[in-house]
């Protein structure tokens, strides 16, 4: 991956919802406009948290077995190597594989404390979560597909590989932006310049908005408005055309 960001540059994509990360980077032409975001599986916990930003560290995780021996599996603390190694901050994404994600929860305030003393921000999973109470107060985000009471059987299955949660491939390393809306993974050479982009979409969002609000508006005037928004280019403009004002 390319050098991690600043803690200025994350700061400044924390203060940006997915919403308008979304419509940036699509500005910049890189990827289809139906990839690159959840769109199944899971929900943000945390409503009122403020967008989350890290970097992933990946693992599969099975809950729905007993082991062949003993009562329980051994905890794989060898996982938080792979987190270590991972830039800061850090994003723990899970992907439950048994048939029927999220009998156990591998997320529990002691992980969510855990992997916060190790610089994460955050986790997302297609299974479970659970103690939703002490993660709330401890300020770490969650994403994840159902709420259980229990741990159930769950273990480590691999740490440090590709997995899928939410319809999303997510890498190790990928950068990831998350808050209501969902989650999104954000090219790594865009990164720097999306909070430029994004101030321009907002801008042009407001003046749609203000004229809509404004009596005597014209539907041509508000067509012109919504083809301001969906023109912007990585340049701020497509070449030759001219800035639209209200």
């Amino acid at each position: 991956m390319q050098n991690p960001l600043t803690s200025e540059q994350i700061e400044q994509l924390k203060s940006i919802d997915t919403c308008v990360i979304s419509d940036a980077i699509e500005s910049f032409g890189v990827r289809l406009r139906n990839e690159g975001f959840s769109t199944v599986g899971f929900r943000c916990l945390f409503t009122s948290f403020p967008p989350m930003v890290g970097y992933a560290a990946t693992c599969r995780i099975r809950s729905a077995d007993p082991p062949i021996v003993g009562s329980r599996y051994i905890e794989r603390t060898d996982l938080w190597k792979h987190v270590e190694l991972t830039p800061g901050p850090r994003v723990v994404v899970v992907q439950d594989i048994d048939e029927k994600p999220g009998t156990g929860a591998f997320i529990g305030k002691v992980h969510a404390n855990i992997f916060l003393a190790m610089g994460c921000v955050g986790a997302v999973t297609n299974g479970a979560a659970r103690e939703l109470p002490g993660i709330e107060v401890s300020g770490f985000q969650v994403f994840a597909g159902r709420i259980s009471m229990s741990r159930a059987y769950v273990h480590v299955i691999e740490f440090g590989i590709p997995v899928e949660v939410g319809g999303l491939t997510i890498r190790p390393g990928d950068l990831i932006h998350g808050d209501r809306h969902g989650i999104i993974s954000i090219p790594h050479e865009l990164a720097a310049a999306l909070p430029a982009v994004a101030d321009e979409i907002l801008e042009k969002k407001l003046q749609v908005i203000n004229l809509a609000r404004k009596p005597g508006t014209t539907f041509d005037e508000l067509s012109k408005g919504l083809r301001a928004i969906t023109d912007i280019q990585p340049d701020s403009r497509r070449k030759g055309a001219k800035p639209w004002k209200p």
